[in-house]
């Protein structure tokens, strides 16, 4: 069921770099003012509607504010509505896949999908060294025995690398998904990154998520109809049973809750 990616020659050849020349990158501090207006705007209208403003009016105000060629969406290929969403009024807007090399086959699958289905840019995010060079450095299933310094390797550096020369980066967390993420805001400042975080479907539920998909004719992995309601690394992701805690299933048997991407 897994897919490992096992070519050398795809990690001396490719980077983490954008898939085109970003334009010049504001300073922080100016990035940092945006955040701190964008968030007062956004509360402004949710005062006069009173309701939290949608996913397209979040990009809406990224859209007015951003150039779509100084934006990325990171998207783990469980679902394409981010991207979707995005790029609606960012068409073009990079999206950018961690391809950690031990990701399921259908994973793979729905990232090609996307590519085809959606007019945005996907750039494969590649770790510095494949698995076979991280084995004969860490030993092999280091993710066995030490996921932290596994997902670190394989996720986090890579995605601090990529986004090096973007000003913003929209994410898919939801509120719902772990009390560890009960309150994202739709609009922050990455200190770790060094850039402006959108998470425009912040307070979206599972449900509205799968309808969403259904209603726009959104690519959607295929486990999620299979029990994987939240979709990782193909060693690491186990099924969960119906109504239970959709990231139970993400390192089930090990005292981790978090891959590292947004702590």
């Amino acid at each position: 069921m897994s897919a490992t990616n096992l070519n050398a020659d795809k990690h001396a050849a490719a980077s983490a770099a954008p898939a085109r020349p970003l334009p010049p990158r504001r300073p922080a501090a100016e990035l940092q003012a945006l955040v701190e207006a964008g968030s007062a705007e956004l509360a402004a209208a949710a005062a006069a509607t009173g309701r939290e403003a949608t996913a397209a009016e979040v990009v809406a105000w990224v859209a007015r504010n951003f150039s779509a060629g100084s934006v990325a969406v990171a998207c783990s290929m469980a679902d394409a509505v981010l991207p979707e969403i995005v790029s609606q009024q960012l068409p073009g807007v990079d999206v950018l896949f961690l391809d950690t090399g031990y990701h399921f086959a259908e994973t793979y699958e729905t990232r090609d999908a996307v590519a085809s289905a959606l007019p945005v840019t996907v750039v494969d995010v590649l770790p510095l060294s494949t698995v076979p060079e991280q084995d004969a450095l860490h030993g092999t299933e280091l993710f066995a025995r030490d996921p932290n310094s596994c997902c670190a390797m394989r996720k986090v550096e890579p995605l601090q690398r990529s986004l090096g020369g973007y000003e913003l980066w929209f994410t898919g967390v939801r509120r719902d998904e772990a009390p560890t993420r009960a309150d994202t805001p739709l609009v922050t400042w990455d200190e770790r990154n060094g850039l402006v975080k959108v998470n425009p479907v912040a307070a979206w539920s599972y449900d509205e998520l799968m309808q969403y998909a259904i209603d726009h004719h959104v690519p959607v992995n295929v486990l999620l109809n299979q029990g994987y309601p939240s979709i990782g690394c193909a060693p690491c992701t186990q099924p969960v049973a119906a109504g239970a805690d959709p990231r139970s299933g993400r390192w089930a048997t090990l005292e981790k809750t978090e891959c590292g991407l947004h702590l």
